[in-house]
């Protein structure tokens, strides 16, 4: 039989319960955006706050946020008619068979696979340097997890890719040439006519003053101060920049604090850096355009001066991956992503490819019924590239669907990225590959790659 228990007992345990439970809630809520710290009280608390989500992580398996909804039921593959012009294509995905991220050489003329890229991410981590920076390595970012983002195959043979942490290089046989853990890359990565690398990085410790953002990890809900990075061929840290001090020195300080009585831990979303290689009217080789997705803007900047020769907004929203197309226009890749009432993110209507005109200071939208009839509507990510003929290349990503259109607006080929078990799985910035230049690397690999054991 159970004893009976004074009712001032019961009540003196809620109350107690109750003071513990904002008591503990305050140290969790200090040590992620308090300016006052409590040292190993308040992280612990934090630690044991975690705990669910953690092992919710382990338990959730390798396929974590790289399951997708499945849109194009049954689609699988490549389906449509390759590509007459010599053409190949970088295609970085998360193989749902094997459990992990890779990236396949495909021929566009003929659908077929000619090589594949799958580095042992586990042994790379291994050898990472144990920083507080990371830390969450090898939980987030394992073999079972982790995506080849944005590869880019280079002159010599080998191919780069980001991990949202480490920038790597590795050989045809998926060894590491380098690995760059100076700051987390992440997003596009692109390469200037000498052969450098630009990528976005995040600066830790951040740059700006600690009084304002503090300086906790991003994943402990700190400030993400975004930058602009430019890594040699060898993967040696040439240049960084914060893209908040940018704004902050250029006058613009008021679009990273400017949000109310709301603390913005992420106000820039620095995600696509592309190189200028020649000189026009509008702009000169050194410069960079960036995508800032956060602020919905297209800014070009001269690393050189520290100035900002130009900013765009327009009719894009939460956009990804600028391109030069001739002296005088850029292409935009605009989600048209809106926050609801319900702070989730919803694309109104479709994905726009958006061309400015600095001529004639005009905005148009590329082949726009064609989009909107095959309904793409990547909510976040995703990338475009108009080729020399015309013809359009897309990746949406958040549904592992890339198409490829002909200059007309008529869908030529698409790939949906399915498994042997029907599950959809994601995509990780795939790049076409159809300038001479992209070609004459693709020969020299194949020509010359190492038969791997």
């Amino acid at each position: 039989m159970f004893k009976k228990i004074e009712i001032w007992i019961l009540y003196l345990v809620i109350l107690f319960s109750l003071l513990f439970a904002i008591g503990f809630g305050v140290l969790v809520r200090q040590e992620l955006v308090g300016s006052t710290k409590f040292g190993w009280v308040s992280k612990t608390a934090l630690f044991l706050a975690e705990i669910p989500m953690n092992v919710k992580k382990v338990l959730a398996g390798p396929d974590r946020e790289l399951l997708l909804k499945d849109r194009f039921s049954p689609l699988e593959g490549f389906n449509g008619t390759p590509n007459k012009e010599e053409s190949y294509m970088l295609l970085s995905r998360y193989d749902g068979d094997l459990g992990e991220g890779i990236t396949e050489l495909v021929d566009l003329t003929n659908f077929n696979v000619l090589h594949t890229w799958n580095p042992d991410i586990d042994a790379f981590n291994s050898s990472v340097d144990q920083t507080e920076e990371v830390k969450y390595l090898e939980r987030d970012e394992n073999n079972s997890r982790a995506m080849l983002i944005h590869p880019e195959l280079t002159n010599d043979g080998g191919l780069i890719f980001n991990n949202n942490i480490p920038l790597r290089k590795i050989d045809a046989c998926s060894n590491l040439i380098f690995q760059n853990t100076h700051d987390r890359f992440h997003h596009a990565i692109e390469t200037d006519a000498d052969g450098n690398i630009w990528v976005p990085s995040r600066m830790y410790p951040q740059s700006i003053d600690e009084s304002l953002v503090g300086r906790d990890l991003v994943e402990e809900g700190g400030f993400y101060d975004d930058a602009i990075a430019k890594l040699s061929p060898d993967g040696e840290l040439l240049y960084e920049k914060s893209v908040s001090q940018i704004f902050i020195e250029n006058g613009l300080r008021y679009l990273i604090f400017s949000h109310g009585n709301i603390y913005e831990k992420d106000p820039i979303h620095l995600n696509d850096i592309q190189p200028v290689n020649s000189n026009t009217e509008y702009w000169k080789k050194g410069d960079v355009f960036l995508s800032l997705r956060n602020q919905s803007m297209i800014v070009l900047y001269r690393p050189s001066t520290n100035e900002i020769i130009w900013k765009g907004t327009g009719p894009f929203l939460h956009q990804h991956d600028i391109d030069i197309l001739d002296k005088n226009k850029i292409s935009i890749f605009s989600n048209n992503t809106k926050n609801g009432k319900d702070n989730k993110d919803y694309v109104h209507g479709y994905n726009e490819i958006i061309i400015y005109d600095f001529e004639t200071n005009k905005y148009s939208s590329y082949l726009k019924e064609s989009l909107a009839s095959y309904d793409v509507r990547t909510i976040t990510q995703g990338l475009s590239e108009i080729l020399q003929n015309g013809d359009l290349f897309i990746e949406e990503t958040n549904y592992g669907r890339t198409l490829y259109f002909n200059s007309d607006g008529s869908l030529k080929w698409s790939h949906y990225n399915r498994a042997n078990n029907g599950n959809v799985f994601s995509i990780g910035w795939s790049r076409i590959l159809y300038t001479k230049n992209q070609i004459e690397n693709v020969k020299n690999f194949l020509k010359n790659k190492s038969t791997c054991p």
